[in-house]
């Protein structure tokens, strides 16, 4: 018996990349960061390497070499890498690892020297999201330092790449702007012997809507996992992630009754509350408070009142509620549940932040349709 839970349906996001394959003949690369954007990193790559994708991305050193601790030697791209990492660990384990500074590239040739091979680099031009990456101006001092270790055998630049910063919105004219900094890049490139196998910018957005971004490899995150980046089109994909707890107690309270901290919802008629144990400490945003939809019996209601950090109450009216029956916070909708985009709309926010919310390690994760490995 479980109080609170999640559950994660691996055969969707094993279906979805196969969805997300179908569309392209680059090679598809899943960002499995954030513990799988809060679905379980080695879980979520498991499956998502069934559903044919050929890379892995994460964000750091740890999430990589953590992939290669449960066994999966596919390729796998990481990041974000701050200075004075011990990156030897990650070129021994054959992790590939993005750089956009002289620097950076500096300590990739000492940790390849210490590792006993070349590291794999990723050189990352920023077109126009003024983020990580190296500008345009600094972009042929890398080219050149990256050109000069190469040809010393000390790295192999095996990708270039960029981010976009608008692909959710396919009309945005910046994505055509970046997309024309990326080919500008890739010439410069060209011109200091620099040809690398993998050439990178398109995220979930643009594998979706911008074939002509697609290049040698697509890198998704959220539409793996069953979550659409472009609002009010699915494409077809299926949320994999369920979030759920059992009711702990109800009670019946009269009009004008107020509700948790704060007394911020007071009860319009006499009503049934539902007590429901999951709160911010589990991964329900406090921006949810008498906002976030929740689904008990036949009824949807948003949360009465403030969100605590251990639970919830809900206003059910006169449905027969009764401790021990499910709320369901949200699910892929198909039974009428609420879905992440329901709780973002109604907190303000992307459902990127929802599902990653509930990684808490408090609420225990389940798993459906389990990948052979």
């Amino acid at each position: 018996m479980w109080q609170a839970e999640v559950r994660v349906d691996l055969g969707a996001i094993r279906d979805n990349v196969a969805l997300l394959r179908a569309r392209t003949s680059a090679e598809v690369l899943v960002a499995v960061k954030a513990d799988g954007y809060g679905h379980g990193m080695v879980p979520s790559a498991r499956a998502a390497l069934a559903g044919g994708a050929t890379w892995l991305g994460v964000a750091t050193l740890d999430e990589a070499l953590t992939l290669r601790r449960a066994g999966i030697d596919a390729p796998v791209l990481a990041w974000l890498l701050s200075p004075g990492l011990p990156l030897h660990e990650g070129v021994t384990a054959g992790v590939e690892l993005s750089a956009a500074t002289p620097a950076l590239l500096d300590e990739l040739i000492a940790a390849g020297h210490r590792a006993g091979r070349p590291a794999r680099v990723h050189l990352k031009l920023d077109t126009g999201l003024a983020r990580g990456g190296a500008t345009a101006d600094e972009w042929p001092v890398v080219l050149e330092a990256a050109a000069k270790a190469q040809a010393g055998g000390e790295i192999e630049v095996t990708g270039v790449w960029s981010h976009f910063a608008c692909a959710d919105d396919p009309s945005h004219e910046s994505v055509d702007r970046q997309l024309a900094a990326f080919h500008d890049g890739l010439e410069t490139a060209e011109r200091f012997g620099i040809t690398p196998r993998y050439r990178h910018i398109a995220n979930s957005a643009a594998t979706l809507t911008r074939p002509d971004a697609h290049f040698d490899l697509v890198r998704v995150g959220v539409a793996a996992y069953g979550l659409s980046p472009i609002a009010g089109d699915t494409f077809g994909l299926r949320p994999a992630m369920t979030a759920h707890a059992r009711v702990m107690l109800t009670k019946r309270v009269p009009a004008g009754q107020g509700v948790s901290y704060g007394l911020t919802y007071v009860t319009p008629r006499e009503t049934t509350l539902a007590v429901v144990p999951l709160g911010y400490g589990d991964g329900v945003p406090r921006h949810a408070s008498n906002a976030g939809p929740v689904r008990i019996g036949g009824t949807v209601a948003p949360i009465a009142g403030r969100v605590c950090m251990d639970q919830i109450v809900v206003d059910v009216g006169d449905e027969p509620v009764v401790a021990g029956d499910v709320a369901t916070l949200f699910g892929p909708g198909t039974d009428g549940e609420p879905t992440a985009d329901d709780w973002a709309a109604a907190t303000g926010t992307i459902n990127y932040e929802i599902v990653t919310r509930f990684g808490s390690s408090r609420v225990p994760r389940h798993y459906d349709g389990e990948i052979a490995w």
